[in-house]
């Protein structure tokens, strides 16, 4: 069952998704070689404390830690080690706050010191494709509107599109309906409400699209050991448009990237 928010909680989600998106901010500014993801994922704890809110992930479905941790060949819910990053690794940090009852849920993948030209194309059409599936999530669309738009972008780019995991709707639980996948047929699948809030959430790989669950009960990596990339966006439906709760612009900040790919999905500028 889908259920709908009012504004009065949709900016209630709005400080949670802030939180996380601060959080990636603090964390962008650590992440190069020689850093433990432990390291990043104590940082994350103790801001997200800081602030009021209580790690999302901390103990969901008994998952040991604040962050999910995925580097390189990991496609999500990869857990934080003592392991140093190194030049030209890529991490996915999948970050959930907890806030006045509403969670905030959303994922960035970030390089780490230089990275070769195929696997930054990686990421850069990863985000992208987040914002054409961001844009079909509207009044009179449906879910596999958005899940369309997803895989034909990444796709006609040679990449695969994870099957067996989705992106799902966001509220007083982490995980609500519907699911979002990140393939799909236009015009199939549930229908977009005024007031639904959804964590919209591509993971694409360099390879085949197919994936292999650890023994953990967690790692999953691709199938053909190449990177995967990862982006994830909280999104309400209003007015009958996406309108984005989380963002980037922490991140861009920390790290000196001037964007303006989240100005469509707001009503007025981000300010920091």
């Amino acid at each position: 069952m889908i259920i709908i928010k009012t504004q009065e909680e949709i900016e209630l989600m709005r400080e949670s998704a802030l939180i996380v998106s601060k959080t990636l901010g603090v964390l962008a500014k650590e992440v190069k070689p020689g850093v433990t993801t432990l390291q990043l994922d104590k940082i994350a704890e103790e801001y997200i404390r800081d602030h009021g809110a209580i790690p999302g992930f901390l103990g969901l479905y008994d998952f040991p830690n604040t962050l999910c941790m995925s580097p390189n060949n990991q496609v999500v819910h990869g857990f934080p080690t003592k392991e140093p990053l190194k030049e030209g690794d890529i991490i996915s940090i999948d970050c959930g706050a907890l806030k006045n009852g509403f969670y905030g849920d959303h994922a960035y993948t970030f390089a780490v010191g230089e990275i070769d030209p195929e696997t930054e194309k990686l990421l850069q059409i990863t985000k992208e494709s987040l914002y054409k599936g961001i844009r079909e999530f509207k009044l009179g669309n449906r879910v596999g509107d958005v899940g369309y738009a997803i895989q034909k972008y990444c796709e006609d780019h040679g990449y695969g599109v994870v099957r067996e995991l989705v992106g799902h709707g966001l509220g007083s639980k982490m995980h609500e309906d519907p699911e979002m996948p990140n393939y799909g047929k236009r015009g199939r699948g549930k229908k977009f409400i005024e007031g639904m809030v959804v964590a919209i959430e591509p993971m694409i790989n360099m390879g085949t699209h197919r994936i292999k669950q650890h023994n953990d009960g967690w790692t999953i990596t691709t199938l053909d050991n190449k990177p995967s990339a990862h982006f994830e966006h909280d999104v309400a439906l209003v007015d009958g448009k996406p309108e984005l709760l989380s963002t980037f612009a922490y991140i861009y900040e920390a790290l000196g990237i001037v964007s303006n790919e989240e100005d469509e999905f707001r009503k007025e500028p981000f300010s920091l």
